[in-house]
Protein backbone atom coordinates (compact mmCIF):
# COMPACT_ATOMS: atom_id res chain seq x y z
CA UNK A 1 0.00 0.00 0.00
CA UNK A 2 1.42 3.36 -1.03
CA UNK A 3 0.44 5.98 1.58
CA UNK A 4 0.60 9.53 0.19
CA UNK A 5 3.21 11.85 1.70
CA UNK A 6 1.38 14.48 3.73
CA UNK A 7 2.77 16.53 6.56
CA UNK A 8 1.62 15.80 10.08
CA UNK A 9 -0.28 19.09 10.22
CA UNK A 10 -2.10 18.29 6.96
CA UNK A 11 -3.07 14.83 8.28
CA UNK A 12 -4.44 16.41 11.46
CA UNK A 13 -6.36 19.12 9.58
CA UNK A 14 -7.85 16.72 7.02
CA UNK A 15 -8.49 14.17 9.77
CA UNK A 16 -10.27 16.70 11.97
CA UNK A 17 -12.46 17.93 9.12
CA UNK A 18 -13.20 14.41 7.86
CA UNK A 19 -13.84 13.10 11.37
CA UNK A 20 -16.21 15.97 12.10
CA UNK A 21 -18.10 15.55 8.83
CA UNK A 22 -18.32 11.77 9.22
CA UNK A 23 -19.49 12.12 12.84
CA UNK A 24 -22.19 14.58 11.77
CA UNK A 25 -23.31 12.36 8.89
CA UNK A 26 -23.34 9.21 11.03
CA UNK A 27 -24.85 10.96 14.05
CA UNK A 28 -22.11 9.87 16.44
CA UNK A 29 -20.67 12.02 19.20
CA UNK A 30 -17.03 11.10 19.59
CA UNK A 31 -14.54 13.23 21.47
CA UNK A 32 -12.20 15.58 19.62
CA UNK A 33 -9.17 13.28 19.77
CA UNK A 34 -11.18 10.21 18.69
CA UNK A 35 -12.78 12.25 15.90
CA UNK A 36 -9.33 13.27 14.60
CA UNK A 37 -8.00 9.71 14.90
CA UNK A 38 -11.02 8.27 13.06
CA UNK A 39 -10.64 10.99 10.43
CA UNK A 40 -6.94 10.27 9.92
CA UNK A 41 -7.58 6.52 9.70
CA UNK A 42 -10.46 7.34 7.36
CA UNK A 43 -8.10 9.40 5.19
CA UNK A 44 -5.77 6.43 4.91
CA UNK A 45 -8.64 4.01 4.19
CA UNK A 46 -10.33 6.38 1.73
CA UNK A 47 -7.04 7.19 0.02
CA UNK A 48 -6.20 3.52 -0.33
CA UNK A 49 -9.66 2.63 -1.70
CA UNK A 50 -9.65 5.50 -4.21
CA UNK A 51 -6.03 5.22 -5.30
CA UNK A 52 -5.40 1.48 -5.30
CA UNK A 53 -8.82 -0.08 -5.87
CA UNK A 54 -10.75 2.52 -7.87
CA UNK A 55 -7.77 4.32 -9.46
CA UNK A 56 -9.67 7.60 -9.03
CA UNK A 57 -8.01 10.07 -6.66
CA UNK A 58 -5.26 10.41 -4.08
CA UNK A 59 -5.31 12.01 -0.67
CA UNK A 60 -2.54 14.51 -1.39
CA UNK A 61 -3.03 17.47 0.91
CA UNK A 62 -5.59 19.83 2.35
CA UNK A 63 -8.03 20.17 -0.56
CA UNK A 64 -11.65 19.35 -1.32
CA UNK A 65 -10.89 15.99 -2.94
CA UNK A 66 -8.83 14.88 0.06
CA UNK A 67 -11.55 15.95 2.49
CA UNK A 68 -14.28 14.13 0.55
CA UNK A 69 -12.18 10.97 0.20
CA UNK A 70 -11.16 11.12 3.87
CA UNK A 71 -14.76 11.69 4.98
CA UNK A 72 -15.97 8.65 3.03
CA UNK A 73 -13.14 6.62 4.54
CA UNK A 74 -13.99 7.95 8.02
CA UNK A 75 -17.62 6.90 7.56
CA UNK A 76 -16.40 3.38 6.72
CA UNK A 77 -14.14 3.44 9.78
CA UNK A 78 -16.99 4.65 12.03
CA UNK A 79 -19.28 1.88 10.81
CA UNK A 80 -16.60 -0.74 11.50
CA UNK A 81 -15.66 0.88 14.83
CA UNK A 82 -19.28 1.02 16.00
CA UNK A 83 -20.07 -2.54 14.91
CA UNK A 84 -16.96 -4.10 16.47
CA UNK A 85 -16.26 -2.17 19.59
CA UNK A 86 -17.51 1.38 19.69
CA UNK A 87 -19.46 2.79 22.58
CA UNK A 88 -22.67 1.18 21.29
CA UNK A 89 -21.02 -1.65 19.33
CA UNK A 90 -21.62 -5.37 19.16
CA UNK A 91 -18.77 -6.19 21.52
CA UNK A 92 -20.33 -3.99 24.20
CA UNK A 93 -23.83 -5.39 24.23
CA UNK A 94 -25.74 -4.19 21.17
CA UNK A 95 -27.01 -7.10 19.06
Amino acid sequence: MDIPQMTLVAWIVVGAIAGFLASEIMGTREGLVMMIVLGIVGAVVGGWVCADLLKVADVTGVNLTSIVVASIGAIIVIVVYDSLGGRRGLLRGRR
